[in-house]
C-alpha cells in the first residue's frame, strides 16, 4: 500500500509518498504556495501519482501537516507539524535528542525523549525575523542568490551586529550598513549570526546532544555553521530538510494503516 503526508507549509507545499510496510520513500515533491492552498496541495499530491499511473484512491492514507493543513480537505486527517518533524528526524536521526527546526515563517526547537517522543518544545511564530522570509529579505536587499548566503559569509572579516530582530526594522538597519560602507559579506554574516542567536535563545541553557536541524533554511549553506558556532555543540543537516515534515506525516499515516490493518 501508499500512504502519503503533505507539509502545507507557509512559503512552499511539500509532498511524499511512501510504501506502507517498509516506510521507504516512493518519491517526494516541492511547490510554491499559491492563493489556493488546496489545489496547490492536490498538485503536489497528482504530481507524484499521475507518472506511476495512480490516483487518489490509490493512497491507502493522507496525513496532512504545517501551516496550512486544515486546508487541505482532502487529507484523512491532520496531525501538528510539531509531531511530524519529530517523527520525520527520527526516522533518518534516530540518535537525535534535540531539533531545530526553521522554515519560512517560523522556528520551532523540539526536544525528544529516547523513544523519539516530543517531551517539550519552543516556538518563535510572532515575527518572520529568523526565518526563511528574513534571510529571503537579505538575500534581495543585497542582490545575491539565497544558496550564496553562507559562501559568502564566509568571507567575512567583521561580522555586522544586527540588532533589529523584525523584518522592517532589520531591512532598515541592512540599508543603512549599505549607506554607511559595510561589505554584504559582513552582514550576510551578522544576519545568520542574528538567527543562530534567536535560536539559541529558545534553547536556553537546556541542549541536548544530538542536534538535528531540519526545514527550508537548513538548505542554506552556512547556516548549520553559524548554530553550531552559537550553541558550542555540532548541527547535523538531516536529509532533504525541506521535506522533513511531509515524510513525518506519512510515515503516521502508514502507521495508521498498519494499526488498522492489524485491528
Amino acid at each position: 500500500m501508499i500512504c502519503a503526508g503533505i507539509d502545507a507549509g507557509s512559503r512552499a507545499v511539500k509532498a511524499v509518498l511512501v510504501d506502507s510496510r517498509s516506510l521507504a520513500t516512493l518519491g517526494s515533491s516541492v511547490l510554491d504556495q499559491g492563493v489556493h492552498q488546496d489545489r496547490t496541495a492536490l498538485a503536489a499530491i497528482e504530481q507524484l501519482l499521475a507518472p506511476r499511473g495512480l490516483g487518489r484512491r490509490d493512497v491507502a492514507r493522507i496525513v496532512a501537516t504545517g501551516y496550512a493543513r486544515n486546508i487541505v480537505e482532502f487529507a484523512d486527517t491532520t496531525i501538528t507539524e510539531i509531531t511530524c518533524h519529530a517523527c520525520g528526524v527520527r526516522h533518518q536521526m534516530p540518535s537525535a535528542r534535540t531539533v531545530i527546526e526553521i522554515g519560512g515563517q517560523d522556528s520551532k526547537l523540539l526536544r525528544l525523549a529516547d523513544d523519539g517522543r516530543v517531551r517539550d518544545f519552543a516556538m518563535n511564530d510572532r515575527c518572520a525575523a529568523g526565518t526563511g522570509r528574513f534571510l529571503e529579505m537579505v538575500a534581495g536587499k543585497l542582490e545575491v542568490p539565497l544558496g550564496r548566503l553562507g559562501e559568502i559569509a564566509a568571507l567575512a572579516t567583521n561580522p555586522a551586529a544586527i540588532s533589529s530582530m523584525c523584518v522592517v526594522f532589520a531591512e532598515t538597519e541592512i540599508i543603512g550598513l549599505l549607506a554607511s560602507g559595510a561589505h554584504p559579506q559582513d552582514i550576510i554574516a551578522g544576519v545568520l549570526g542574528a538567527i543562530a542567536s534567536r535560536v539559541a535563545a529558545m534553547v536556553g541553557r537546556r541542549l541536548e546532544a544530538p542536534v538535528a536541524f531540519t526545514g527550508g533554511v537548513a538548505m542554506v549553506p552556512g547556516m548549520d555553521s553559524a548554530l553550531a558556532g552559537v550553541l558550542g555543540r555540532s548541527v547535523t543537516v538531516v536529509n532533504y530538510p525541506q521535506m522533513t515534515g511531509a515524510l513525518g506525516a506519512a510515515i503516521l499515516a502508514a502507521r495508521s494503516c498498519g494499526q488498522s490493518e492489524k485491528g
